[in-house]
């Protein structure tokens, strides 16, 4: 029997530094996992949002039905009403798809209105969407306003008339009047399906306003 002591017995120090370097290691790469993969948290920047989120609000987004679609190979598909974050372009020009990571200058976050092939409109401060269930036209507002001060606000800036394009979808801010929302309406464009982070399920901040989406 080898009655040397071992090395980790020789130089305990060693062992613990070892220890607290692999811990860390581990808490590093659970981390980058949990954030590329399950759930991410953004501040809310501005007021387009309001009343439903307002400026330095803390949001938690889902990346889990993304992962899950991409596993899948599958593009990820939001529910009508949803509030989104996605990722924006820098100041070279519009994101495409699969474009290197360093591109994205910031991330967005706006509600789900409209899905390709259907129309939207807004006249007179009025958002309508038209598509083959409603070929009159109705207001998606009318399923995720609570009051004034939770969910969409009932008047809307812009002239609009568009047919949102396949793989893409029309988005916009809660607060739309002049200029407050910078979103489909206003000179964002529509959103292809690839530059969705996912939806927001949770405001974390502040404490005294946590609340479910």
């Amino acid at each position: 029997m080898d009655s040397k002591p071992k090395f980790f017995q020789k130089h305990p120090l060693m062992k613990d530094v070892l220890s607290l370097v692999v811990f860390v290691v581990c808490v590093v790469i659970g981390t980058l996992v949990l954030n590329a993969f399950v759930f991410r948290s953004y501040n809310v920047v501005g007021s387009s949002m309001e009343n439903t989120l307002q400026n330095d609000d803390r949001v938690i987004v889902n990346r889990m039905p993304v992962t899950w679609a991409h596993f899948l190979g599958q593009e990820y598909v939001p529910k009508r009403g949803q509030i989104i974050v996605f990722a924006n372009g820098d100041a070279s020009g519009p994101l495409t798809c699969g474009a290197p990571a360093g591109q994205v200058d910031q991330y967005i976050i706006k509600r789900v209105i409209a899905f390709p092939g259907e129309r939207v409109t807004v006249k007179d401060g009025v958002l309508t969407v038209y598509n083959d269930e409603h070929p009159d036209g109705y207001s998606p507002d009318d399923e995720t306003r609570v009051d004034e001060n939770n969910g969409p606000k009932e008047y809307s800036s812009g002239d609009v008339d568009v047919v949102v394009p396949a793989g893409e979808i029309f988005v916009a801010g809660d607060n739309r009047e002049g200029s407050h929302s910078f979103d489909s309406r206003s000179g964002l464009g529509t959103i292809p399906y690839c530059r969705i982070i996912g939806p927001a399920v949770l405001r974390i901040y502040p404490f005294s306003g946590i609340r479910v989406f």
